[in-house]
């Protein structure tokens, strides 16, 4: 079981690995090269810069039951469809019951932003963001660790 962080921008990164390593979920950091995040005895994939590369990039390492760190909706619904487990570093987890509405709110804002209105971007991080991470995060490792280790016996 793998953990795969889109790691451009992602305030978690270390508090992921740390939590990750409790668990012995092999972490993976995705980032461009603009962003060179690399931390000692984990993975970093390094894309070309582009739209959307790291997201691809993510998206075909991925597999079924892995855990993914994202706050890209886009990236998110496709990773869904491969059967990850998802949480964006506010510990906001998106599932088939949400991404919709998320996609939906991603759509108008980016309507309006065109249009030339202007739309509040994310509240300052705070201690509280990092707690609630941490709470859903762990609980998103253990339901995973459970995912792997029932379609394991399905499999069987």
């Amino acid at each position: 079981m793998r953990l795969l962080i889109d790691a451009d921008a992602c305030p978690v990164v270390d508090l992921a690995l740390f939590i990750s390593s409790q668990y012995e979920i092999k972490p993976i950091l995705f980032c461009d090269t603009s962003h060179r995040i690399e931390r000692e005895n984990v993975i970093t994939i390094i894309v070309p810069k582009g739209p959307d590369s790291v997201d691809f990039k993510l998206v075909n390492a991925l597999t079924k039951h892995d855990l993914v760190i994202t706050s890209d909706f886009g990236l998110a619904a496709m990773c869904l469809a491969k059967g990850a487990f998802v949480i964006d570093s506010n510990g906001r987890e998106m599932t088939s019951d949400n991404i919709d509405q998320l996609l939906a709110f991603r759509y108008e804002s980016a309507k309006i932003r065109r249009a030339g209105g202007r739309v509040r971007g994310p509240k300052k991080r705070t201690e509280k963001n990092n707690i609630s991470f941490e709470r859903n995060f762990r609980q998103i490792c253990e339901r995973a660790i459970l995912a792997k280790k029932e379609g394991a016996k399905d499999e069987q």
